[in-house]
């Protein structure tokens, strides 16, 4: 293979990871980028997962064999059965002599487990080479050309190093991406979701509304008496309250099924649930609110609820759903309330969300006069 033969094929492969959006997507471009380039039929990625002593694969790209899915969901194999991955599991590269890719076929005279996959799965030879990540064995490019196909040659082996460590850029890369965006759309103190994620869940929790009716309920909470704390006892003391009260919300939050706890910023704090109905949530914000008074240090916490599951009118957006949560919080605090506040089972919440004066913007309801709740009839 010519030298501008295998330059197109790296680049073939690094645009093909670089243009995936989701790690079976990155598995599937890295096998078959590599396949190609090394004019094979099969290819496989898998990663050693070192704690069960086991390699696992993602991804089983190409020509696949009965038997063989694509992403298969639990087919693994014991390190034991692979005893020449042994030196790099225990990084004997570190010394200077680096890893390396090496070639099985079908005929070889030692009968090893990779040789009984090549017969058993109709396949003449294999390359494999170790994915080398951070000083460490992350896993293996595996592939294989089908019988009477020509043989892998050292310089085929070679070639496949060259890939693999491109793969293992691909990884890096990947994972400080994922690390990156796990910041973004995390609170660094007390490391739930930040505000953020909030915003980017609740879009598509009320597009899932509108597709399926499927209820979606916000409970918005302020932590009562953090800044007497921060100023009694100082901000570390008052972290600890705000890291404390966030172990408490998550906790409580964990009675609704796939509901996203966050800090909104200072201390402001939200629950995001879709699915359990507005009583099951009411329920989790008065547990919120007993556990919240228990606290050592605090004055409790002001909670307001809204949900689709009540009568609040029409949700024309994302936005108006925080307002009417804000403002059911709101009403909670200036009462002192030691439960949540319910938009729609109150009877100025609605009103005050939909008609505050002067903005739309939720944080001007603490400068919002009280609305008086309409006449009974």
């Amino acid at each position: 293979m010519g030298e501008d033969v295998r330059l197109r094929a790296v680049v073939a492969l690094a645009q093909g990871m670089a243009a995936a959006h989701t790690p079976r997507e990155f598995w599937r471009a890295a096998a078959l980028g590599a396949c190609a380039g090394l004019g094979g039929s099969f290819g496989a990625l898998s990663v050693w997962e070192r704690d069960h002593g086991r390699l696992r694969v993602l991804v089983n790209a190409g020509d696949r064999a009965v038997g063989e899915e694509e992403f298969p969901d639990a087919e693994t194999y014991p390190v034991h059965q692979f005893p020449e991955i042994t030196e790099f599991l225990h990084e004997r590269w570190a010394t200077g002599a680096g890893p390396h890719a090496w070639i099985e076929a079908v005929d070889a005279p030692r009968v090893t487990g990779r040789v009984e996959g090549l017969r058993r799965r109709g396949r003449c030879c294999c390359v494999v080479a170790p994915i080398v990540l951070h000083g460490r064995a992350w896993g293996e490019l595996y592939v294989a050309r089908p019988a009477g196909a020509k043989p892998f040659t050292i310089a085929d082996a070679d070639f496949a190093n060259v890939l693999a460590a491109v793969i293992a850029a691909g990884i890096a890369q990947a994972e400080r991406l994922e690390e990156v965006r796990k910041l973004a759309f995390t609170d660094p103190l007390t490391g739930l979701a930040n505000r953020r994620a909030v915003d980017s869940h609740l879009d598509q929790a009320i597009e899932r509304y509108r597709a399926d009716g499927s209820v979606v309920s916000l409970v918005v909470c302020d932590l009562n008496g953090l800044k007497r704390v921060n100023d009694t006892h100082g901000h570390a003391v008052g972290d600890r309250l705000l890291e404390r009260f966030g172990s408490v919300l998550s906790r409580c939050g964990a009675r609704l099924p796939g509901a996203l706890a966050a800090r909104l910023g200072g201390d402001e704090f939200c629950l995001l649930a879709v699915g359990p109905t507005a009583d099951e949530v009411v329920a989790v914000a008065e547990e919120l609110c007993v556990r919240a008074g228990e606290l050592e240090l605090g004055e409790g916490v002001a909670c307001g609820v809204a949900s689709t599951g009540d009568p609040i009118g029409p949700l024309k957006s994302a936005r108006r759903l925080f307002r009417l949560a804000d403002a059911a919080q709101y009403q909670a605090k200036a009462a002192r309330s030691s439960k949540p506040v319910v938009a729609g089972r109150d009877g100025t919440v609605v009103r005050l969300a939909d008609a505050p004066p002067g903005a739309r913007d939720r944080r001007r309801f603490r400068d919002a006069p009280t609305v008086e709740p309409p006449p009974e009839a």
